[in-house]
């Protein structure tokens, strides 16, 4: 079996493009007494725009397509007799450069704002940059156990989903009769994994082998039985949490997500069946390469290009007011925001790769508290945001959690073969 496969690099670079799309489209620039003003996208909550939101969900993809990369990578280094903290250490020093340049612009814009200005607008606008890093905190706490998940599926492949998919459903149902939502952040590290764990069946041969009627009739059964989670026991009706529906089933997510990544790997393998992607031009496979390796830091620097777009557009209007109307819709929007992803994207990337630190053949043994402040430190900067300020306390937490746990990790990722020698490490098995 070829081990690189397009498709789900294709997978994850649509999941990419369909984020910054829709947070695109979010927010609608308008001008009010010549003075822009942002207004937030409210859909009509209408069986039309329900049924559309089930088809840009794409979440679960991105941890779809994270589990197949997982396992990919725990087979290779199994083959090279790699210990676990070669792996983690592998992993984690990758995110260094990314991380520190995003979270240091956000925390140096913020402080300055909380200093200069109201602090409660600031500690607000800093919660709000950092809501994207729920997806790194919680990816970051899946490739750590990714190694155990890969050799547990291998030994037992069911179990794994099984007993994710059951306490799921535990946590949902005691949302339901507690009436409390909140519960269900406890789902971010059950759905999700579920999820990742889709992905390590995908590369396994699950959803892609056998007769294609299988997975066309678990597909269509997955759209039943969210239509039934909808409609019998009152789940959201959208994916997605827009105008008068304040509570999604993304985040936190429901059963529904975890029913839709079956539903999304039953349609990778229909797709795979039918050879999409599966022959490529030298080209096309260089441009999805690098749209992949620009993933995260894509993912991570779109709102601020859209916010930056946003400013262009007001900016151009006021030259050409004639023209308000059109440079102030959705499709102004998200066609400069791409501009400025294409021109600003790059550049960040190659400041992330000189800030990312080098990687030791042999790793000191660091590497693992390392790895959990950096776990610890981003889920806080998640929750409180990136602002030094006496107002908001935990947020200086969680940036001295981080930093030290990147310091830390560039040191241990970054150790000489002499320092670990004289240990043999435990292979990932």
């Amino acid at each position: 079996m070829n081990p690189r496969n397009h498709l789900i690099d294709l997978a994850r670079a649509t999941s990419v493009l369909v984020v910054v799309t829709f947070h695109c489209l979010l927010y609608q620039l308008d001008v009010v007494d010549g003075l822009p003003v942002v207004v937030p996208w409210a859909p009509l909550p209408h069986a039309a725009w329900w049924t559309a939101s089930w088809f840009v969900m794409i979440i679960p993809l991105f941890f779809i397509s994270g589990g197949f990369a997982h396992a990919l990578v725990v087979d290779k280094l199994r083959d090279q007799g790699r210990s676990y903290t070669y792996y983690l250490a592998s992993r984690a020093h990758r995110l260094v450069g990314p991380l520190s340049l995003f979270v240091g612009f956000c925390t140096a814009l913020s402080t300055v704002g909380a200093w200069l200005g109201p602090s409660a607008t600031s500690i607000a606008l800093s919660a709000q940059f950092a809501q994207l890093l729920w997806f790194i905190a919680v990816y970051l706490v899946i490739v750590g156990v990714a190694p155990f998940m890969v050799t547990l599926h291998d030994r037992l492949p069911w179990v794994p989903l099984l007993v994710l998919g059951a306490l799921a459903i535990a946590v949902d149902a005691w949302s339901l009769m507690a009436g409390d939502f909140t519960v269900r952040y406890a789902n971010l590290l059950l759905v999700w994994p579920f999820c990742h764990q889709l992905g390590v069946a995908y590369h396994r041969g699950w959803f892609r082998s056998g007769p294609a009627w299988v997975p066309a009739l678990v597909l269509a059964g997955c759209a039943a039985a969210i239509a039934v989670l909808i409609f019998g026991f009152g789940y959201p009706a959208s994916s997605i949490g827009l105008g008068d529906i304040p509570i999604a089933n993304v985040l936190p997510p429901t059963v529904a997500m975890a029913i839709l990544g079956v539903a999304q790997a039953c349609g990778l393998g229909l797709l795979e069946r039918a050879a999409v992607a599966r022959r490529l031009t030298r080209r096309t496979e260089r441009g999805l390469a690098v749209a992949n390796a620009l993933a995260v830091t894509t993912y991570l620097w779109h709102i601020p290009c859209i916010v930056l777009a946003g400013g262009l557009l007001f900016g151009i209007s006021r030259l050409a007011p004639s023209a308000t109307g059109p440079l102030t819709s959705q499709l102004a929007m998200v066609l400069v925001t791409y501009a400025v992803i294409v021109l600003v994207i790059p550049v960040v990337g190659r400041l992330e790769l000189a800030l990312i630190p080098r990687l030791g053949d042999t790793p000191a043994p660091g590497v693992l508290p390392a790895y959990c402040l950096l776990v610890t430190g981003t889920g806080l900067i998640w929750r409180y945001g990136t602002v030094l300020h006496p107002d908001q306390p935990a947020s200086a937490l969680g940036l001295a959690l981080l930093g030290g746990g990147m310091t830390w990790l560039a040191r241990a990722a970054g150790a000489p073969p002499a320092v670990a020698a004289a240990r043999r490490k435990p292979r990932i098995d």
